[in-house]
């Protein structure tokens, strides 16, 4: 009897740990995916003529706050299962659930501002819209472009004798294309994210976690913990190289 609970209960152990290495298995293979993405930025940023330089939307600042407080709710409510309090655990659930979905608001609030001034997945830089110099700048191998009426000088050119505008109306707005490819990829892993703290919660009101068995509330909570992780990292990411 007694050698029958030691071995169930090792084996719930090697099971927890071979689950727990497959989760940072996962995230590792997902932060070499956002690496890889990092560094084509900063590579075609460095190699392109002409870059589009643009003021992210405050929305993007609170969706940080939101995801930030996200974490700390759900992680309390791992602690308080590990004590045994399913009630609180099934609150910080919930209202982790709530917390995602306003962050996800907040993105596309932020995404939608930035189609606003013509900063879309793809298109050219021309079509920029809003006040230069304050929602967008664009630049020439680095040196930011002088706007006079509708042309666009460099500065040495103190006489404006050479518009840049026939020169730039075919190029690709470079810079906005990566921004939704980094930002609305962090925003399908995050919809994975509540998918499964959705199903976390109903397994949890199954009475599927305790005390002694946590491991997929673990999961989750770590999985949630690095997409707040991921998302400051893509933030502070693009303030650097705007």
């Amino acid at each position: 009897m007694t050698d029958g609970a030691h071995t169930s209960t090792r084996e719930r152990e090697q099971q927890a740990k071979a689950r727990k290495n497959v989760t940072r298995l996962f995230l590792f293979a997902i932060v070499m995916f956002f690496v890889a993405l990092s560094s084509a930025y900063v590579v075609t940023q460095g190699g392109a003529d002409y870059w589009v330089y643009f003021k992210l939307p405050m929305a993007f600042y609170w969706s940080t706050a939101i995801i930030v407080l996200s974490s700390l709710v759900l992680h309390f409510g791992y602690t308080a299962l590990k004590k045994g309090a399913r009630s609180t655990t099934t609150l910080c659930l919930a209202v982790t659930l709530v917390l995602g979905l306003v962050f996800s608001y907040f993105q596309f609030t932020g995404w939608g501002e930035l189609f606003a001034h013509k900063m879309g997945l793809s298109g050219k830089m021309v079509w920029a819209q809003g006040e230069y110099g304050t929602d967008f700048t664009f630049t020439r191998r680095g040196i930011t472009l002088v706007k006079e009426g509708t042309d666009f000088f460099l500065p040495e050119d103190v006489q404006r004798a050479k518009p840049l505008n026939a020169e730039m109306a075919d190029q690709k707005n470079t810079a906005s294309s990566f921004f939704y490819v980094l930002t609305v990829g962090h925003w399908v892993h995050l919809l994975g994210g509540l998918v499964f703290l959705l199903v976390l919660l109903v397994r949890h009101l199954m009475g599927r976690y305790g005390p002694e068995d946590h491991t997929g509330m673990w999961q989750g909570t770590m999985y949630w913990h690095f997409l707040g992780g991921l998302w400051i990292y893509l933030l502070l990411f693009i303030i650097a190289v705007h």
